[in-house]
């Protein structure tokens, strides 16, 4: 192609302070250098990991300008030197949890946090030599990058660690929705929690992450699951995914865990805190059942707090554990969910409420913050 190893002036949405509207710059992308992937983005959407960050939430985090974005599907315009698995034109997800294939983590069957390419907020510049990809057109300002991926751009620049390439008959659109939420929620379900067939489920928080733990839950069959959340307009959504109670903590005369236990016989199997609250961590754990209880936290927490248990809480028989990516390892196992969503087992069709044209990025992100949206699908 004419522009390998070349610079490529494109259109970006570029974060310039904590909350302030993303502004459309043109930007200049450098070729990816060894082990490197420069992606066409197709198709971009947000998530509350994106939100927070935009908001500026954790002061250790902000790094401005920058460009934030992780959840996409594009195609590979070209490749850098010792990239040998894809090629230009090929489909591809980008991956904010990598998988290098050669450290002890990538190794360990059940574990997916690669030593070298695990999410890291604080990161702000390319692993392999400490510098940005992205500068601005109109003085060349440095550009920092976000979770390994920046996909809020119609090219990035991302190690090979951090891309998943997927068959090119499999519709990118939906795919997309695959680099994070979707697998995310599902994966709990899924891999960590390990839900067997006919046990109870209480899902704490019904944006696109809850909803899919409860997708994930009911096609392994679970008897009930049960959604909290204090927008009653998330409900219906509920239904489509197999929620069959619903509790409104606002509007409930007891403490959550108390109604979840009337419910279920003294607590559920497996509690799922997909909120990022602290409260709601702690009634998801006392929501389970004492001898079998799993409590896994999937909400991300900004706040200072610590974890609201007590130690001798856990010799009740309760467990508590956290999922990144649904526990799945993109490269080698990614693969294997994608081929049931495209036989319904998963649907993607669902979460997908709004779709929008890129330079609309802003108004997607206000449809997240007010919780009108699961998931905005943006077309570069």
């Amino acid at each position: 192609m004419e522009t390998q190893g070349k610079v490529i002036t494109c259109r970006a949405a570029v974060a310039w302070g904590p909350g302030e509207a993303l502004v459309m710059e043109d930007v200049k992308v450098d070729p990816p250098q060894r082990l490197e992937v420069r992606i066409r983005i197709l198709f971009t959407s947000i998530c509350h990991t994106d939100l927070s960050a935009w908001k500026g939430e954790n002061e250790a985090q902000q790094a401005y300008p920058r460009i934030l974005g992780h959840e996409a599907a594009g195609i590979v315009e070209s490749v850098g030197e010792g990239v040998e698995e894809m090629k230009a034109g090929d489909h591809v997800l980008p991956i904010f949890n990598g998988e290098c294939g050669e450290c002890r983590v990538c190794k360990r069957e059940g574990a997916n946090m690669c030593e070298r390419f695990r999410i890291d907020p604080m990161n702000k510049v390319m692993v392999s030599d400490g510098k940005t990809r992205f500068f601005t057109n109109k003085d060349n300002t440095p550009i920092f990058h976000f979770l390994n991926t920046s996909t809020f751009s119609e090219y990035t620049v991302i190690h090979s660690a951090c891309v998943v390439k997927v068959d090119p008959l499999f519709p990118l659109e939906k795919m997309s929705l695959l680099s994070c939420g979707v697998s995310t929620g599902v994966g709990a379900a899924w891999n960590v929690a390990d839900i067997q067939p006919g046990s109870t489920v209480a899902v704490f928080g019904l944006g696109a992450v809850g909803l899919a733990v409860a997708e994930g839950a009911r096609a392994r069959g679970a008897s009930k699951i049960i959604g909290i959340d204090v927008n009653p307009d998330k409900f219906p959504l509920g239904r489509e995914v197999g929620i069959s109670e619903f509790i409104n903590p606002k509007e409930s005369d007891k403490a959550v865990h108390e109604r979840v236990r009337e419910l279920t016989e003294g607590g559920v199997e497996y509690s799922f805190e997909c909120a990022g609250s602290i409260e709601a961590l702690r009634e998801a754990f006392l929501s389970t059942h004492s001898g079998v209880g799993v409590t896994v936290l999937l909400g991300v927490h900004t706040s200072p707090k610590f974890l609201p248990i007590h130690p001798m809480e856990l010799f009740q028989g309760r467990s508590i554990t956290a999922s990144t990516f649904g526990g799945f390892k993109p490269k080698t196992q990614l693969p294997f969910l994608i081929n049931q969503c495209l036989q319904g087992v998963i649907n993607l069709d669902f979460f997908i409420t709004h779709q929008l044209p890129f330079h609309d990025i802003n108004k997607a992100m206000q449809l997240l913050q007010q919780g009108k949206a699961l998931r905005c699908l943006l077309s570069l």
